[in-house]
């Protein structure tokens, strides 16, 4: 196709999407695991306005092959009746020549500092490991739950929520469990002594 054929498929207006569709694709980017219908359905329902699973699982298929019909750089998978947006199979070479150029940032001081309490004394609540490294870690814990090193946990005593590592963590350290970790723990004060 020449760039003049671009052009002339470029002004072609793509026909609006419904408000269901654009509800459920928003939701789609922003859901860190794989979601149902009726999951989706549950949101999208409103006291007046009563979402049908269906009607969300034909929306679903519709973004699906919609995507794959044009060859987006997203595809819609689904497994086991759960759906979540991924990068297309056929560019990953491209998206790993990204995620490993060395643009990534690297983990601040306060980020591993705060990284160490969890592995070394999980699960903690947030109020734990602030106490442990003397300062508020709140923003920093969640700058390592949005890349994955650490994850939220059935909450603990009053409600708390608890902290710990994920496979991700190991993973990015190459070992397989937390036996692994070198034996720092004796330095640092047990978590239960520590009051919220």
């Amino acid at each position: 196709m020449n760039d003049h054929e671009n052009e002339s498929a470029a002004a072609v207006p793509l026909a609006p999407v419904s408000l269901l569709r654009s509800r459920i694709e928003s939701l789609l980017l922003v859901s860190d695991e794989p979601v149902t219908a009726a999951e989706l359905a549950r949101v999208l329902s409103t006291d007046a306005t009563v979402v049908p699973a269906n009607e969300i699982e034909m929306v679903l298929v519709e973004i699906r092959d919609e995507f794959d019909a044009r060859g987006s750089g997203f595809e819609l998978r689904e497994s086991d009746g759960a759906y979540r947006l991924y990068t297309r199979r056929e560019n990953s070479e491209a998206v790993e020549a990204k995620l490993l150029d060395g643009t990534q940032q690297r983990l601040s001081r306060a980020a591993l500092e705060t990284l160490a309490v969890v592995a070394y004394r999980q699960p903690v609540t947030r109020a734990q490991v602030s106490a442990v490294r003397g300062v508020n870690c709140d923003g920093v814990m969640r700058t390592l739950a949005l890349r994955g090193l650490v994850s939220e946990v059935p909450e603990g005593p009053g409600g708390a929520n608890l902290y710990s590592t994920t496979d991700l963590f190991l993973e990015q350290l190459g070992i397989a469990s937390l036996t692994e970790l070198p034996d720092l723990a004796p330095l640092l004060p047990e978590v239960d002594s520590i009051d919220d």
